[in-house]
């Protein structure tokens, strides 16, 4: 296999340039979902959804309840103002990238009537899953295969997406979404 190590970056460098995507198309759309993150949690909308944690340094103790990684003050001139990260010639940025943190997440699924029984009200109901396969270079388009699989199963397209939260280290998967053959 040639290239399996690839850093995310990179492979987000390969789908900007197979798909067409500019750096502008990616600081307009980082922006956008800047604003969008910081307006939820300035209104609360996360809250239900973090579980408060304590941090235990050295020095001191604090409480982490909220992502670190939205930029309420983000404008167009500062994202355009970055230089690229991976690539000197290249479109990403820190700007309109995922940062380099991680979460965590626990998800309990089961069947309706286990949840019924335990006194818990179902969120959500799955309808269909799928997996599929991109080569390496252009890892960050692996779930368009798998969400092009699951949403035929489910009987359902693409059009159900638009109402749905994309995560923004998909965003340069997510760009392509619009173009023809996708």
């Amino acid at each position: 296999m040639r290239h399996p190590w690839l850093s995310y970056g990179i492979t987000a460098e390969n789908v900007a340039k197979e798909y067409g995507i500019t750096r502008e198309m990616q600081d307009e759309l980082a922006l956008h979902s800047q604003r969008k993150a910081a307006a939820a949690i300035e209104s609360g909308a996360f809250t239900a959804e973090i579980v408060p944690v304590n941090v235990v340094t050295r020095k001191k103790t604090f409480v982490f309840s909220q992502d670190e990684f939205p930029k309420a003050n983000s404008t167009a001139e500062a994202l355009g103002a970055l230089r690229p990260a991976f690539d000197k010639a290249g479109t990403v940025t820190a700007g309109n990238a995922s940062g380099i943190n991680d979460g965590a997440a626990a998800l309990v699924i089961m069947e309706e009537s286990a949840a019924l029984a335990a006194g818990l009200t179902p969120l959500a109901r799955i309808k269909s899953y799928a997996s599929g396969g991109v080569p390496p270079a252009l890892m960050g388009m692996g779930p368009v295969p798998a969400t092009q699989k699951a949403l035929q199963l489910a009987g359902c397209n693409w059009r159900i997406l638009i109402s749905l939260r994309l995560m923004k280290h998909l965003l340069h998967s997510s760009l392509p979404l619009g173009k023809p053959g996708l």
